[in-house]
């Protein structure tokens, strides 16, 4: 039976002239690009993982067929775990990377939230965050809020990564 699903298949795809043929590369039509991106991590360190998932958002649609500028996509990152002791300036050392990223990706428009009840659980202040971070009451009442006017809901996923891209290939 097995043999002659595959006949079937062999003589269906020779009946309609088809060749398999590689890939192709399109350009879908983006548009006002609006996203809200939820950080909530098991570790601090994750943050500079998920930060190439912003960069990954961004950087395509600044290049060629869409030529965007950074400044008129509407882009929020709402922190609200582990990785919130990143944006506090005490910890500015520790973090460096991570918050020179963000302070970049801040000068091109996007905006850093953090959850003003996470922050209280880690014995923050507003005065403890560096100049971009804003913080809201809520991170989850935030995250609700703009997904309700349209932004998509970006959520990174950030794993330990056990095999380089040279053993797997």
């Amino acid at each position: 039976m097995k043999h002659l699903r595959m006949a079937a298949l062999c003589l269906l795809v020779l009946s309609t002239g088809q060749a398999w043929t590689a890939g192709k590369l399109v350009y879908p039509e983006y548009e006002e690009p609006r996203a809200v991106f939820d950080f909530f991590f098991e570790d601090p360190r994750h943050i500079n993982s998920a930060l190439f998932w912003l960069r990954s958002y961004m950087n395509p649609l600044t290049e060629s067929p869409y030529d965007m500028a950074p400044e008129f996509m509407d882009i929020i990152v709402v922190i609200h775990g582990t990785e919130i002791v990143t944006v506090a300036e005490r910890n500015y050392d520790k973090y460096r990377e991570a918050v020179d990223r963000m302070r970049y990706y801040a000068q091109l428009g996007v905006k850093f939230r953090v959850c003003g009840m996470a922050a209280t659980d880690f014995g923050y202040t507003v005065d403890d965050f560096h100049e971009f971070i804003e913080v809201v009451p809520s991170a989850i009442t935030e995250l609700a809020h703009w997904q309700q006017q349209g932004y998509g809901l970006i959520t990174p996923l950030v794993r330990e990564k056990r095999f380089s891209i040279d053993e797997i290939r």
